[in-house]
């Protein structure tokens, strides 16, 4: 059995690398002096003793992060299996397939993502529609963007891509470092060449960023951030929507909406079949209201929006169909959500006509994809009851049921694609196998598997997967997916790693095990996923119960599955480990300080810790609808007793903690880690390793590098790996 790397390895490597006894009664930390700040917030005096390290400009916070930076690597690199596992993770990853996703159809093509396990960035592909479903064995594949070849370095990537309806065209926003502060370039998609203008300040963390194509395709509509014209402090809000006309000036491009809209609009655009109208997606931040706005073909592409719904409506998603008419999610008194109807040209939501009420399951209006997809003779719905998805088929006019859509048991789908002759492309992913993409065809009532199915990769047939559910502290049943090497005995000390996510509506749904769970099961662990309140895995009551004053929710149910796991026999506290990210980070670090003695180690990726502060930053304002804000005192007093910042007790023996973060984040601030990890250390200085890992060309994740993947999952594996004593076993020949 492998063992962690014990204090006194990790003193002599530290002595080794010059950086013993840099604070006194923490050996080998670097010195963080507390320099205490207080605040008050409804007589509640809140102690804040980092506060110095928020600021990334001072030159001493960035010598402190490299000081932790170097003191990480030193435990990192001690690791026994550091080199073998970094070695194993590149060829699983390596033999990952080559695999699409994010399809899109435009002018008798197919343009997809394609990731390439060889390469640095995923590419920008165009496949002929006929070719996906032919009976040949090769699939005929155009490269239209290539993020390798435009920087070599690896650190350019592609937010998203939108062909024009004659698939002649494609604009994509491009960002570099993990910054996702993109601009749009357009593309030709027979030849690669880029032409027209770069238009800048189209994408950013804070609200994203949309593009639509006019029908002609002669221009697109697009999402625009501030420039001069606002100071500073406002440029990653109030986003608008402009036109710009091919080979026109981006100076000179039209203004068409969005003066009125919320500091914190997060916008999408829809015109994706190049029907002619244009729906314009309001979100009020990350809370989960929308609005919506119609630009019909006649008013032309600078003509006004008409409003079709106010956030009040609680209408989710609007959809046009290839007749003009508008379909809609409404969770008004409806949760789990219904489906209606307005006529083509009619933009006055008491007019809607109800075509499918609310059921059991819930309807899906997942943001940045669609959330159902029309054809001339069938509506697709996407349902979700508790993580897996199903697909509904009802008559567009009438609503009648049309039979489900062929999934597997266990399954997903999160793409819906309608392609000419009645048909229509679709995703299934499982746990177990490769993302598949199959077409059903109406006429026929069939469905067939296309050569955009991956194939080969990563074997996991020698996993099962579990269903279960725990109770959490008021009774909820909360569903966890644990997924098992077959035949495994539930001896009570197997290394299990455990995840989830709750929030912002956001539901973790089956997809294919990734390279780092098939390293995970050959060292004999146990892989689980819960489906926390605050996601919307049983609709919008789901959510709401783990949001605002109800957080709380979402920490009681995660600590609950974490005892399920040790209760059903297949692990320990010593042998179990919990991760996430993001908003997953902060569910970590709320664990971590809540329940201590659950893990023995704990990782955080890009997390919040600072709620008291979090809604200072540009993104953190846009997460006021879903946190709730330190000036109301209610949900002050809710965020001030879950966050982990300040909740953090010396004398506390804490779990191993690893917390990553980029410098380049701009939907969490570095500066929760930072905090983070020197309140941690303070409190616990000769317990357990306590890491801190800066990314200095990286952000929150999207658009790192394949090297900077590899690095970062050889160093969090590692960790794991060394404190639950686990043995990476040979490769299998």
């Amino acid at each position: 059995m492998v063992r962690p790397v014990s204090r006194r390895l990790f003193a002599l490597a530290l002595i080794g690398a010059g950086l013993w006894g840099n604070a006194a009664g923490a050996v080998g930390l670097p010195s963080t002096p507390a320099k205490p700040v207080t605040d008050t917030y409804f007589g509640q005096v809140v102690t804040d003793p980092y506060r110095w390290l928020e600021d990334w400009s001072d030159p001493v916070v960035k010598r402190w992060s490299a000081d932790q930076n170097a003191y990480s690597r030193v435990y990192l690199d001690a690791v026994p299996q550091h080199a073998a596992i970094k070695a194993r993770l590149t060829a699983l990853i390596a033999a990952t397939p080559t695999r699409y996703s994010g399809v899109r159809a435009a002018g008798g093509h197919l343009f997809a993502r394609l990731t390439d396990p060889r390469l640095q960035q995923p590419q920008i592909v165009m496949i002929d529609d006929s070719m996906a479903t032919a009976p040949s064995r090769d699939l005929p594949v155009r490269v239209v963007i290539d993020p390798n070849k435009i920087d070599p370095r690896g650190l350019t990537a592609v937010d998203w891509f939108v062909p024009s309806p004659d698939g002649r065209l494609v604009a994509a926003s491009l960002s570099t470092g993990g910054s996702e502060n993109g601009s749009v370039h357009v593309f030709d998609a027979a030849t690669g060449a880029e032409v027209g203008d770069v238009i800048p300040r189209v994408q950013y963390p804070t609200g994203g960023g949309d593009l639509a194509w006019s029908a002609d395709g002669k221009g697109f509509w697009y999402t625009r951030y501030p420039g001069e014209e606002r100071p500073e402090a406002d440029r990653h809000f109030f986003m608008q929507v402009y036109w710009h006309p091919l080979g026109g000036d981006p100076r000179n491009d039209s203004y068409v909406l969005g003066h009125d809209f919320p500091r914190i609009a997060e916008v999408e655009l829809d015109n994706r079949e190049g029907t002619g109208p244009l729906v314009i997606s309001v979100a009020n931040g990350d809370g989960g209201e929308f609005e919506h706005f119609l630009l019909p073909a006649s008013a032309g592409p600078t003509g006004t929006p008409a409003r079709v719904t106010r956030f009040a409506d609680k209408v989710v998603a609007v959809t046009p169909g290839p007749d003009g008419a508008l379909y809609l999610i409404s969770r008004l008194n409806a949760p789990a959500g219904r489906l209606l109807r307005l006529a083509p040209g009619d933009t006055d939501l008491a007019h809607a006509k109800l075509l499918v009420p609310e059921g059991k399951a819930a309807l899906l209006s997942d943001r940045g994809s669609r959330s159902l997809a029309v054809t001339d003779n069938r509506l697709y719905l996407r349902r979700i009851e508790g993580g897996p998805i199903s697909v509904a088929m009802v008559a567009p006019a009438t609503g009648q049921p049309l039979g489900p859509l062929p999934l597997p048991p266990v399954s997903a789908n999160h793409e819906l694609v309608p392609l000419a002759g009645g048909r229509v492309l679709y995703d299934v992913t499982t746990y177990l196998r490769a993302p598949l993409y199959a077409v059903y065809d109406e006429r026929r009532q069939s469905m067939d598997e296309t050569k955009l199915t991956a194939s080969g990769g990563l074997d996991f047939g020698d996993a099962e997967v579990v269903r279960d559910a725990a109770i959490s502290a008021d009774g909820t049943q909360v569903p966890v997916t644990l997924i098992i090497p077959k035949g495994a005995r539930k001896g009570g000390k197997a290394p299990a790693l455990l995840t989830g996510y709750g929030g912002f509506g956001i539901s973790l749904t089956p997809g294919q095990l990734a390279a780092e769970q098939r390293l995970w099961l050959d060292a004999g662990g146990i892989y689980a996923i819960a489906n926390l309140r605050g996601g919307a895995e049983f609709g919008e009551a789901w959510h709401d119960a783990g949001r605002l004053t109800n957080k709380q929710h979402v920490f009681d149910d995660f600590a609950a599955v974490a005892r399920l796991l040790v209760q059903r026999g297949y692990t320990d506290a010593d042998h179990l480990a919990l991760i996430g990210g993001s908003n997953g980070g902060l569910l970590m670090g709320a664990t971590l300080t809540q329940h201590p003695e659950l893990a023995r180690a704990v990782v955080g990726n890009v997390g919040l810790y600072d709620m008291v502060r979090t809604e200072l930053d540009p993104n953190g304002a846009f997460n006021i609808t879903e946190y709730g804000t330190v000036t109301d005192p209610a949900q002050f007093r809710a965020i001030y007793a879950y966050s982990p910042y300040h909740h953090v007790t010396d004398g506390t023996r804490y779990p191993a903690v690893l917390l990553t973060t980029g410098e380049n984040d701009g939907r969490v601030n570095p500066m929760h880690s930072r905090k983070m990890v020197a309140r941690l250390q303070a409190a616990d200085p000769a317990g357990l390793p306590i890491l801190l890992r800066t990314t200095a060309n990286a952000g929150h994740g999207h658009g790192s590098s394949l090297a900077e993947r590899v690095a970062l999952s050889t160093d969090i594996y590692g960790f794991l790996f060394d404190q639950l004593a686990m043995t990476l076993p040979p490769a299998a020949k």
